[in-house]
Protein backbone atom coordinates (compact mmCIF):
# COMPACT_ATOMS: atom_id res chain seq x y z
CA UNK A 1 0.00 0.00 0.00
CA UNK A 2 1.10 3.31 -1.19
CA UNK A 3 1.43 6.90 1.20
CA UNK A 4 -1.85 8.15 -1.17
CA UNK A 5 -3.50 4.77 -0.92
CA UNK A 6 -3.95 5.30 2.71
CA UNK A 7 -7.38 5.80 4.02
CA UNK A 8 -9.10 9.24 5.06
CA UNK A 9 -9.71 8.30 8.40
CA UNK A 10 -5.40 7.70 8.98
CA UNK A 11 -4.45 11.28 7.29
CA UNK A 12 -3.49 13.99 8.95
CA UNK A 13 -6.47 16.49 8.89
CA UNK A 14 -5.64 20.23 8.02
CA UNK A 15 -8.09 22.36 7.96
CA UNK A 16 -8.40 26.34 6.75
CA UNK A 17 -10.37 28.65 8.86
CA UNK A 18 -11.16 32.15 8.59
CA UNK A 19 -13.40 35.28 7.64
CA UNK A 20 -14.42 35.61 4.27
CA UNK A 21 -12.44 37.33 1.43
CA UNK A 22 -9.16 36.59 3.80
CA UNK A 23 -7.67 33.90 1.22
CA UNK A 24 -8.30 30.68 2.71
CA UNK A 25 -9.02 29.11 -0.68
CA UNK A 26 -6.46 31.03 -2.36
CA UNK A 27 -4.05 30.05 0.21
CA UNK A 28 -5.37 26.08 0.08
CA UNK A 29 -4.12 26.22 -3.54
CA UNK A 30 -1.27 27.47 -3.02
CA UNK A 31 -0.45 25.32 -0.31
CA UNK A 32 -1.24 22.07 -2.16
CA UNK A 33 -0.01 23.38 -5.55
CA UNK A 34 -3.82 22.29 -7.39
CA UNK A 35 -6.92 24.34 -8.16
CA UNK A 36 -8.45 22.60 -5.33
CA UNK A 37 -10.58 25.70 -3.84
CA UNK A 38 -12.72 28.10 -6.05
CA UNK A 39 -11.40 31.62 -5.84
CA UNK A 40 -13.16 34.40 -6.06
CA UNK A 41 -13.13 38.17 -5.02
CA UNK A 42 -16.30 37.67 -3.99
CA UNK A 43 -17.27 37.06 -0.14
CA UNK A 44 -18.61 33.74 0.72
CA UNK A 45 -17.64 32.16 -2.61
CA UNK A 46 -16.87 28.60 -0.57
CA UNK A 47 -20.40 27.56 0.84
CA UNK A 48 -19.24 23.96 2.33
CA UNK A 49 -16.22 22.59 3.65
CA UNK A 50 -14.38 21.13 0.53
CA UNK A 51 -12.55 18.12 1.66
CA UNK A 52 -9.28 16.58 -0.61
CA UNK A 53 -6.93 13.65 0.82
CA UNK A 54 -3.85 13.84 -0.92
CA UNK A 55 -0.20 13.54 -1.02
CA UNK A 56 1.72 17.30 0.32
CA UNK A 57 4.99 17.21 0.97
CA UNK A 58 7.00 16.95 2.98
CA UNK A 59 4.65 15.86 5.32
CA UNK A 60 2.96 12.79 3.47
CA UNK A 61 -1.04 11.71 3.26
CA UNK A 62 -3.23 14.31 4.29
CA UNK A 63 -6.81 15.56 4.04
CA UNK A 64 -7.18 19.18 3.15
CA UNK A 65 -9.88 21.05 4.28
CA UNK A 66 -11.04 24.73 3.06
CA UNK A 67 -13.77 25.89 5.12
CA UNK A 68 -16.86 28.76 4.36
CA UNK A 69 -16.50 31.82 5.74
CA UNK A 70 -17.10 32.05 10.16
CA UNK A 71 -18.57 35.62 9.58
CA UNK A 72 -21.20 34.64 6.93
CA UNK A 73 -24.70 35.77 7.62
CA UNK A 74 -27.60 35.51 7.20
CA UNK A 75 -29.99 32.21 7.81
CA UNK A 76 -27.85 29.95 4.95
CA UNK A 77 -24.62 31.80 6.19
CA UNK A 78 -25.54 30.39 9.91
CA UNK A 79 -25.89 26.86 8.74
CA UNK A 80 -22.49 27.51 6.96
CA UNK A 81 -20.96 28.60 9.89
CA UNK A 82 -22.24 25.33 11.59
CA UNK A 83 -20.81 23.01 9.05
CA UNK A 84 -17.16 25.15 9.78
CA UNK A 85 -17.27 24.44 13.43
CA UNK A 86 -17.74 20.41 12.47
CA UNK A 87 -14.79 20.38 10.78
CA UNK A 88 -13.30 21.48 13.52
CA UNK A 89 -13.96 18.74 15.81
CA UNK A 90 -12.25 16.46 13.00
CA UNK A 91 -8.97 18.96 12.39
CA UNK A 92 -5.65 17.82 13.57
CA UNK A 93 -3.65 21.02 12.62
CA UNK A 94 -5.68 24.38 11.86
CA UNK A 95 -4.74 27.31 9.70
CA UNK A 96 -6.09 30.36 10.97
CA UNK A 97 -6.37 32.38 7.35
CA UNK A 98 -5.90 36.23 8.55
CA UNK A 99 -6.20 39.38 6.11
CA UNK A 100 -2.49 40.99 7.22
CA UNK A 101 -4.49 44.16 5.99
CA UNK A 102 -6.98 44.13 7.94
CA UNK A 103 -5.52 41.90 11.17
CA UNK A 104 -7.03 39.66 13.97
CA UNK A 105 -10.42 40.25 14.18
CA UNK A 106 -13.03 39.48 17.11
CA UNK A 107 -14.05 36.41 15.09
CA UNK A 108 -10.72 35.16 14.27
CA UNK A 109 -10.38 35.24 18.38
CA UNK A 110 -13.07 33.24 18.92
CA UNK A 111 -11.67 30.25 16.68
CA UNK A 112 -8.52 30.51 18.83
CA UNK A 113 -10.56 30.02 21.53
CA UNK A 114 -11.79 27.25 20.08
CA UNK A 115 -8.52 25.41 18.81
CA UNK A 116 -7.28 25.69 22.43
CA UNK A 117 -10.42 24.32 23.95
CA UNK A 118 -9.99 21.06 22.06
CA UNK A 119 -6.53 21.47 22.08
CA UNK A 120 -6.22 21.85 18.69
CA UNK A 121 -2.20 23.14 17.59
CA UNK A 122 -2.97 25.83 15.19
CA UNK A 123 -0.75 28.66 12.90
CA UNK A 124 -2.05 32.27 12.24
CA UNK A 125 -1.26 33.13 8.96
CA UNK A 126 -1.74 36.98 8.29
CA UNK A 127 -2.13 36.58 4.19
CA UNK A 128 -1.36 39.01 1.69
CA UNK A 129 1.46 40.17 3.24
CA UNK A 130 2.28 41.90 -0.88
CA UNK A 131 -0.14 44.44 0.16
CA UNK A 132 1.41 45.34 3.39
CA UNK A 133 4.45 48.00 3.82
CA UNK A 134 5.67 47.12 6.89
CA UNK A 135 5.68 43.02 8.28
CA UNK A 136 6.08 42.94 12.04
CA UNK A 137 8.19 40.33 13.64
CA UNK A 138 5.84 37.24 13.95
CA UNK A 139 5.16 34.89 17.04
CA UNK A 140 6.47 31.00 16.60
CA UNK A 141 3.05 29.82 15.73
CA UNK A 142 2.76 33.00 13.03
CA UNK A 143 3.60 33.72 9.65
CA UNK A 144 3.35 36.40 6.65
CA UNK A 145 2.80 34.74 3.20
CA UNK A 146 1.11 36.32 0.14
CA UNK A 147 -0.62 33.33 -1.69
CA UNK A 148 -1.38 35.55 -4.82
CA UNK A 149 3.02 36.07 -4.87
CA UNK A 150 2.94 32.44 -3.74
CA UNK A 151 5.51 34.02 -0.97
CA UNK A 152 6.57 32.34 2.17
CA UNK A 153 4.33 29.24 1.15
CA UNK A 154 7.03 26.60 1.58
CA UNK A 155 8.19 27.79 5.20
CA UNK A 156 4.07 27.77 5.86
CA UNK A 157 4.30 23.89 5.12
CA UNK A 158 7.52 23.70 6.79
CA UNK A 159 5.72 25.09 10.00
CA UNK A 160 2.87 23.06 9.51
CA UNK A 161 5.58 19.95 8.91
CA UNK A 162 7.05 20.30 12.54
CA UNK A 163 3.49 20.18 14.07
CA UNK A 164 2.65 17.04 12.50
CA UNK A 165 6.09 15.43 13.29
CA UNK A 166 4.47 16.60 17.26
CA UNK A 167 1.36 15.23 16.67
CA UNK A 168 2.44 11.70 15.26
CA UNK A 169 1.36 9.08 17.90
CA UNK A 170 1.63 5.62 16.43
CA UNK A 171 -0.89 3.46 17.76
CA UNK A 172 -1.30 -0.33 16.78
CA UNK A 173 -4.74 -1.70 16.32
CA UNK A 174 -3.32 -5.18 17.37
CA UNK A 175 0.08 -5.00 16.73
CA UNK A 176 1.19 -4.30 20.36
CA UNK A 177 -1.12 -7.31 21.64
CA UNK A 178 1.11 -10.03 19.49
CA UNK A 179 4.19 -11.56 19.45
CA UNK A 180 6.42 -12.71 15.90
CA UNK A 181 5.07 -16.40 14.82
CA UNK A 182 2.09 -15.46 17.32
CA UNK A 183 -1.44 -16.93 14.64
CA UNK A 184 -4.11 -14.57 15.15
CA UNK A 185 -7.87 -15.77 14.04
CA UNK A 186 -10.16 -13.73 12.63
CA UNK A 187 -13.79 -14.53 12.13
CA UNK A 188 -15.52 -12.61 9.16
CA UNK A 189 -18.69 -13.30 8.06
CA UNK A 190 -19.82 -13.15 4.22
CA UNK A 191 -23.89 -12.30 4.27
CA UNK A 192 -25.57 -9.68 2.32
CA UNK A 193 -24.26 -6.59 4.01
CA UNK A 194 -20.58 -7.67 2.84
CA UNK A 195 -19.06 -5.57 0.58
CA UNK A 196 -18.73 -7.82 -3.23
CA UNK A 197 -15.30 -8.56 -3.52
CA UNK A 198 -14.08 -7.43 -0.54
CA UNK A 199 -13.27 -6.61 2.86
CA UNK A 200 -14.97 -4.14 5.31
CA UNK A 201 -11.62 -1.01 6.49
CA UNK A 202 -11.18 -2.52 10.30
CA UNK A 203 -10.78 -6.32 8.96
CA UNK A 204 -8.42 -5.08 6.32
CA UNK A 205 -6.64 -2.87 8.84
CA UNK A 206 -6.17 -5.34 11.49
CA UNK A 207 -4.70 -7.83 8.78
CA UNK A 208 -2.53 -5.33 8.13
CA UNK A 209 -1.09 -4.41 11.64
CA UNK A 210 -1.07 -8.01 12.64
CA UNK A 211 1.61 -8.72 9.35
CA UNK A 212 3.54 -5.55 10.24
CA UNK A 213 3.92 -7.20 13.76
CA UNK A 214 5.26 -10.59 12.00
CA UNK A 215 1.85 -12.36 13.46
CA UNK A 216 0.47 -14.69 11.23
CA UNK A 217 -3.26 -13.61 10.95
CA UNK A 218 -5.94 -16.39 9.52
CA UNK A 219 -8.94 -15.60 8.13
CA UNK A 220 -12.49 -17.68 8.09
CA UNK A 221 -16.17 -17.71 8.16
CA UNK A 222 -17.92 -18.24 11.18
CA UNK A 223 -18.75 -21.53 10.05
CA UNK A 224 -15.00 -22.55 9.69
CA UNK A 225 -13.96 -21.43 13.11
CA UNK A 226 -14.30 -24.80 14.71
CA UNK A 227 -12.02 -26.32 12.19
CA UNK A 228 -9.57 -23.42 12.05
CA UNK A 229 -9.20 -24.03 15.49
CA UNK A 230 -8.81 -27.72 15.38
CA UNK A 231 -6.09 -27.20 11.95
CA UNK A 232 -3.26 -24.63 13.73
CA UNK A 233 -0.40 -26.57 15.26
CA UNK A 234 -0.77 -24.38 18.46
CA UNK A 235 -3.96 -22.50 20.08
CA UNK A 236 -4.04 -18.84 18.13
CA UNK A 237 -2.83 -15.58 21.13
CA UNK A 238 -6.33 -14.25 20.13
CA UNK A 239 -9.53 -14.29 18.09
CA UNK A 240 -11.32 -11.60 16.78
CA UNK A 241 -14.63 -11.52 15.52
CA UNK A 242 -17.37 -9.30 13.97
CA UNK A 243 -19.66 -8.29 16.30
CA UNK A 244 -22.44 -9.81 14.80
CA UNK A 245 -21.96 -13.22 15.50
CA UNK A 246 -20.04 -12.49 18.82
CA UNK A 247 -22.49 -15.22 20.84
CA UNK A 248 -21.48 -17.92 18.27
CA UNK A 249 -18.24 -17.30 18.12
CA UNK A 250 -18.11 -17.27 21.59
CA UNK A 251 -19.23 -20.86 22.14
CA UNK A 252 -17.07 -21.87 19.49
CA UNK A 253 -13.59 -20.41 20.91
CA UNK A 254 -12.25 -22.44 24.17
CA UNK A 255 -12.65 -20.38 27.40
CA UNK A 256 -8.58 -20.38 27.66
CA UNK A 257 -8.06 -18.81 24.50
CA UNK A 258 -8.80 -15.14 24.41
CA UNK A 259 -11.42 -13.42 22.40
CA UNK A 260 -12.49 -9.58 21.16
CA UNK A 261 -14.09 -8.05 18.33
CA UNK A 262 -13.28 -5.40 15.39
CA UNK A 263 -15.46 -2.95 17.18
CA UNK A 264 -13.80 -3.19 20.77
CA UNK A 265 -10.37 -2.59 18.81
CA UNK A 266 -10.93 0.35 17.07
CA UNK A 267 -12.98 1.47 20.71
CA UNK A 268 -9.25 0.81 22.05
CA UNK A 269 -7.27 2.15 18.76
CA UNK A 270 -9.34 5.91 18.22
CA UNK A 271 -12.04 6.03 21.03
CA UNK A 272 -12.10 5.66 24.49
CA UNK A 273 -12.47 1.59 25.67
CA UNK A 274 -12.86 2.99 28.89
CA UNK A 275 -15.56 5.33 28.67
CA UNK A 276 -17.61 3.19 26.19
CA UNK A 277 -17.38 0.08 28.79
CA UNK A 278 -19.19 2.41 31.55
CA UNK A 279 -21.73 3.19 28.67
CA UNK A 280 -22.08 -0.01 28.37
CA UNK A 281 -23.44 -0.68 31.74
CA UNK A 282 -26.07 2.09 31.63
CA UNK A 283 -28.06 -0.70 29.19
CA UNK A 284 -29.51 -2.42 32.11
CA UNK A 285 -30.76 0.88 33.63
CA UNK A 286 -32.81 2.08 30.44
CA UNK A 287 -36.60 2.63 30.99
CA UNK A 288 -39.43 2.94 28.96
CA UNK A 289 -40.04 5.59 26.90
CA UNK A 290 -36.38 6.44 26.73
CA UNK A 291 -34.66 7.56 23.61
CA UNK A 292 -31.76 5.71 22.24
CA UNK A 293 -29.39 7.50 19.83
CA UNK A 294 -27.51 5.05 17.23
CA UNK A 295 -25.00 6.39 15.21
CA UNK A 296 -22.85 5.67 12.29
CA UNK A 297 -19.76 7.55 11.11
CA UNK A 298 -20.27 5.94 7.09
CA UNK A 299 -23.19 6.88 4.99
CA UNK A 300 -24.19 3.13 3.15
CA UNK A 301 -27.06 1.70 1.66
CA UNK A 302 -28.80 0.41 3.88
CA UNK A 303 -29.61 -3.91 3.89
CA UNK A 304 -32.80 -5.65 5.30
CA UNK A 305 -31.40 -6.75 7.92
CA UNK A 306 -28.90 -3.50 8.94
CA UNK A 307 -27.32 -3.86 12.10
CA UNK A 308 -27.84 -0.48 13.46
CA UNK A 309 -31.15 0.11 11.93
CA UNK A 310 -32.62 -3.42 12.40
CA UNK A 311 -30.35 -5.90 14.62
CA UNK A 312 -29.31 -2.72 17.15
CA UNK A 313 -32.86 -2.23 18.34
CA UNK A 314 -34.12 -5.76 18.44
CA UNK A 315 -31.25 -6.99 20.86
CA UNK A 316 -31.64 -3.75 22.58
CA UNK A 317 -35.60 -4.31 23.29
CA UNK A 318 -35.07 -8.57 23.92
CA UNK A 319 -32.50 -7.44 26.22
CA UNK A 320 -34.11 -4.13 28.39
CA UNK A 321 -37.41 -5.48 27.70
CA UNK A 322 -38.67 -1.84 28.19
CA UNK A 323 -40.27 0.41 25.76
CA UNK A 324 -37.49 2.05 23.88
CA UNK A 325 -37.62 4.96 21.02
CA UNK A 326 -34.45 5.37 18.74
CA UNK A 327 -33.19 8.09 16.68
CA UNK A 328 -30.30 7.39 13.74
CA UNK A 329 -27.55 9.51 12.40
CA UNK A 330 -25.01 8.71 9.85
CA UNK A 331 -21.82 10.43 8.17
CA UNK A 332 -20.50 13.89 9.81
CA UNK A 333 -24.05 14.46 11.41
CA UNK A 334 -23.92 13.89 15.51
CA UNK A 335 -26.11 16.46 17.38
CA UNK A 336 -24.88 19.15 19.10
CA UNK A 337 -27.53 19.02 21.61
CA UNK A 338 -28.01 15.19 23.44
CA UNK A 339 -30.11 16.27 26.14
CA UNK A 340 -33.23 14.22 25.17
CA UNK A 341 -31.02 10.80 24.87
CA UNK A 342 -30.51 7.95 27.17
CA UNK A 343 -28.00 6.72 26.15
CA UNK A 344 -25.71 6.68 22.45
CA UNK A 345 -24.62 3.26 20.72
CA UNK A 346 -21.78 4.17 18.14
CA UNK A 347 -20.44 2.13 15.42
CA UNK A 348 -16.75 1.25 15.24
CA UNK A 349 -16.05 4.47 14.07
CA UNK A 350 -13.81 3.12 11.31
CA UNK A 351 -14.25 5.95 8.68
CA UNK A 352 -13.82 8.37 11.88
CA UNK A 353 -10.36 9.93 12.18
CA UNK A 354 -9.43 9.92 16.06
CA UNK A 355 -10.11 13.20 16.62
CA UNK A 356 -14.22 12.87 15.35
CA UNK A 357 -13.95 9.81 17.51
CA UNK A 358 -12.69 11.46 20.30
CA UNK A 359 -14.97 14.74 20.26
CA UNK A 360 -17.77 12.64 19.87
CA UNK A 361 -17.18 10.96 23.44
CA UNK A 362 -16.50 14.20 24.92
CA UNK A 363 -19.48 15.78 24.08
CA UNK A 364 -21.81 12.63 25.39
CA UNK A 365 -19.84 13.26 28.33
CA UNK A 366 -20.45 16.86 28.27
CA UNK A 367 -23.90 16.21 28.31
CA UNK A 368 -23.77 13.20 31.21
CA UNK A 369 -25.08 10.82 28.34
CA UNK A 370 -23.72 7.49 28.19
CA UNK A 371 -21.80 6.18 25.50
CA UNK A 372 -20.98 2.97 24.10
CA UNK A 373 -20.29 1.13 20.37
CA UNK A 374 -21.55 -1.66 18.61
CA UNK A 375 -18.89 -4.63 20.09
CA UNK A 376 -19.27 -3.29 23.50
CA UNK A 377 -22.78 -2.97 23.90
CA UNK A 378 -23.42 -6.97 21.66
CA UNK A 379 -21.00 -8.28 24.03
CA UNK A 380 -22.48 -6.51 26.96
CA UNK A 381 -26.27 -7.74 26.02
CA UNK A 382 -24.87 -11.06 25.37
CA UNK A 383 -23.32 -11.93 28.34
CA UNK A 384 -19.71 -11.89 27.03
CA UNK A 385 -18.23 -8.25 27.91
CA UNK A 386 -15.78 -9.34 30.68
CA UNK A 387 -14.09 -12.32 28.38
CA UNK A 388 -14.17 -9.87 25.49
CA UNK A 389 -12.33 -7.18 27.68
CA UNK A 390 -9.88 -9.55 28.92
CA UNK A 391 -6.98 -9.15 26.26
CA UNK A 392 -7.01 -5.38 28.03
CA UNK A 393 -7.20 -6.00 31.35
CA UNK A 394 -4.52 -3.85 32.59
CA UNK A 395 -5.66 -0.71 30.56
CA UNK A 396 -8.98 -1.00 31.93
Amino acid sequence: MSLNDQVSAERLHIGFFGLRNAGKSSLVNAVTGQSLAVVSHISGTTTDPVKKAMELLPLGPVVVIDTPGIDDSGPLGELRVNRTKQVINYTDIAILVIDGAKGCAQADRELIRLFQDKSIPYILVYNKSDLLTYIPSPAPNEIYVSAEQKTNICQLKEMIGRLAKREENKKNIIGDLLSPGDFVLLVVPIDSAAPKGRLILPQQQTIRDALEAGAIPVVVREGELPKALLGLSRPPRLVITDSQVFQSVSKDTPSHIPLTSFSILFARYKGNLSALVKGAAALASLKDGDTVLISEGCTHHRQCNDIGTVKMPSWLLAYTKKELRFCFTSGTEFPEDLSSYALVIHCGGCMLNEKEMKSRIRRCMEFDVPITNYGTAIAKMHGILERSLEPFSNEL
